[in-house]
């Protein structure tokens, strides 16, 4: 992340282009999630002209963390992708951890002298923290694809770079498993840099899927000869819920684990089939119903807590517990900021203004509805309509960040950017934190315009 210039100059000598302008933004329009991780960044104090002491995982630590990951065997195809043989590389390529890590970098003699002049190596932490605004550390914190551009770097000392980092979402259970970046010198606009970035992470995940499938089949030929040996309705799934053999009862995609994992095994509660008893198989588990398949959804309805936790960024997650048991789900970026828009307003919000929350236009009522309709998939009759909300009898709670400004922060749904500042400004509190009262269902300051020109801050426990 480095370079400015097409020819040998060394890489801190070209840093003498870079206009002096310390952490003051880039003087063109600055977009966003630029300036909202800029200033991120002074509220942590961090020095655009020093940085931080670079820290590093032991030679150990970085084996271990790419053992943990799964991703080396995404490499070969993304070397064959992206470098061809005998041919110099035009980018850094760069495979990272949830948590920013550096886990492998690959390129060309020329340009690795360069990311080693700033410290971009294999076991570096590249978080926004440490480092400041950069493709990595944005898509890691976001969980969505970011490209940061020369100027719009934090650190006065990467500004002669353009990176584009994408997460890659772990097929079997949705969650960011990494970040695939692309770097090359910032001499030009290069338009290509974040197509491919984003070719390279849908290969990666292409990858991913693959292995998993291939691990499914090898639980499966463990499986079969087993259930073949049951008289009743019994299922075999793997560490992530995913079905590989099922008889006696209709085998669906996937069951949702309660929070936590199945531990050791034993009896619990699974959405759609009831009470089971589970027991670890080979790399999997052994579920079978002790009861026929109820409308298990329907009745949580009636006494349920619903936790909404977004403390990662990266990962929210959604849990339900009810009289008949627990599970949990990872919601999709788009359904986190619905369950937070409706864990505020529990009067219910129409499709209208919640097509206004999230797009700032209140004509996309079709594209609401079909997200909404995703998502009652799980909720089931704990998400009712007319207008849409949360089951008034269930007990709601959201979990958010320490700081207000990594509450949903790949998100830019005008009213998600309405409720950080007034989190911040103090005007707000999320339901269910300590100190602050559940909303009741009726509670008139639900009737807060959502996206609005009026700047009101959305409902929830005010203060």
């Amino acid at each position: 992340m480095q370079r400015t210039d097409g020819g040998g100059t060394p890489a801190r000598a070209s840093l003498r282009a870079v206009p002096p302008q310390s952490c003051e933004p880039p003087q063109h329009p600055q977009r966003p999630e630029i300036g909202d991780s800029w200033a991120r960044l002074r509220r942590l104090g961090l020095d655009p002209e020093r940085g931080r002491p670079a820290r590093h995982l032991r030679p150990a630590e970085l084996e271990e963390t790419r053992r943990a990951t799964g991703l080396e065997q995404v490499l070969p195809v993304l070397r064959s992708a992206l470098f061809g043989p005998g041919e110099p590389a035009p980018v850094v390529l760069a495979v990272a951890d949830p948590k920013a890590r550096v886990l492998w970098l690959e390129t060309d003699r020329r340009l690795r002298r360069d990311a080693d002049a700033i410290g971009f190596e294999p076991g570096a932490l590249w978080s926004e923290d440490e480092v400041g605004t950069n493709g990595i550390g944005l898509a890691a914190r976001t969980a969505r694809p970011s490209t940061v551009h020369s100027a719009e770097h934090y650190l006065r000392s990467h500004r002669g770079w353009t990176c584009v980092g994408v997460p890659v979402r772990d097929p079997r259970t949705g969650r960011l498993a990494g970040v695939i970046d692309l770097s090359g010198p910032a001499t030009g606009d290069h338009p290509y840099l974040r197509q491919l970035a984003l070719t390279a992470a849908r290969l990666a995940e292409t990858e991913l899927r693959a292995g998993h499938l291939e691990a499914l089949h090898r639980l499966r030929t463990v499986a079969v000869p087993l259930l073949a040996r049951f008289g009743g309705p019994a299922l075999v799934v793997d560490g992530a819920g995913w079905t590989a053999a099922a008889t006696g009862v209709p085998g669906p995609p996937r069951l949702a684990p309660p929070p936590g994992d199945w531990g050791s095994g034993g009896v619990h509660w699974v959405p759609t089939l009831g009470e089971c008893a589970v027991e670890p198989l080979a790399d999997g588990w052994l579920v079978r119903p002790a009861a026929p398949r109820p409308a298990a959804l329907a009745e949580q309805a009636g006494a349920a807590a619903v936790e909404l936790d977004l403390r990662r960024p990266a990962d929210p997650e959604l849990r339900v517990r009810g009289s008949a048991g627990a599970w949990s789900h990872s919601p999709s970026p788009r359904h986190a900021e619905l369950l937070l828009l409706l864990a505020l307003h529990r009067d219910g919000l129409s499709a209208a203004r919640l097509a206004e929350a999230l797009f700032a236009d209140p004509a996309r009522t079709v594209t609401v509805r079909a997200e909404l309709s995703r998502l009652r998939r799980h909720l089931g009759a704990l998400l009712e309509a007319r207008p849409y909300r949360l089951a008034a009898r269930a007990e709601v709670a959201v979990l958010g960040p320490d700081d207000p400004y990594d509450l949903l922060p790949g998100s830019a749904a005008p009213a998600v950017r309405e409720v950080r500042a007034a989190l911040a400004g103090g005007a707000l509190r999320l339901p269910g934190r300590s100190g602050g009262a559940q909303p009741p269902a009726s509670s008139s300051a639900n009737s807060s315009s959502l996206g609005s020109s009026s700047g009101a801050p959305p409902s929830g426990t005010t203060v």
